[in-house]
């Protein structure tokens, strides 16, 4: 399902100056220190990094603030998908829906300029 413009705007009012938003996709994490839970983030590939943000627990659709950057250059993929989509940021394993694997696979194809994007 796709995120709700509101999710979009809040995100962009995190980045940096001028800083424009390419993909943005909802990921989840384990947190042990507390029990097992899932910890809403929010991963913005940029045009100059990969930023990811955390949500609030009771109000998932709403970001709250940056927890980390990364290069640009960052490779998210490709994903490990034994128990589902999910990939390593930041010392975590992130999972994702599904439905957001081709972002996540456009985003890294981008790093290999024109040669890395597929034929029309």
């Amino acid at each position: 399902m796709p995120l709700p413009p509101s999710v979009r705007e809040r995100c962009q009012e995190l980045l940096e100056p001028g800083e424009q938003i390419r993909y943005l996709f909802p990921a989840t994490s384990a947190v042990m220190s507390i029990g097992i839970a899932a910890a809403p983030f929010f991963v913005a590939v940029t045009d100059r990094a990969i930023v990811l943000v955390t949500g609030k627990f009771l109000r998932r659709n709403r970001p709250d603030q940056v927890w980390g950057r990364f290069p640009r250059t960052t490779r998210l993929g490709p994903l490990e998908t034994s128990l589902g989509p999910a990939f390593e940021l930041g010392g975590m394993i992130l999972e994702v829906d599904e439905e957001y694997a081709a972002e996540i696979a456009a985003a890294d194809a981008e790093l290999e300029g024109p040669a890395g994007m597929p034929d029309d």
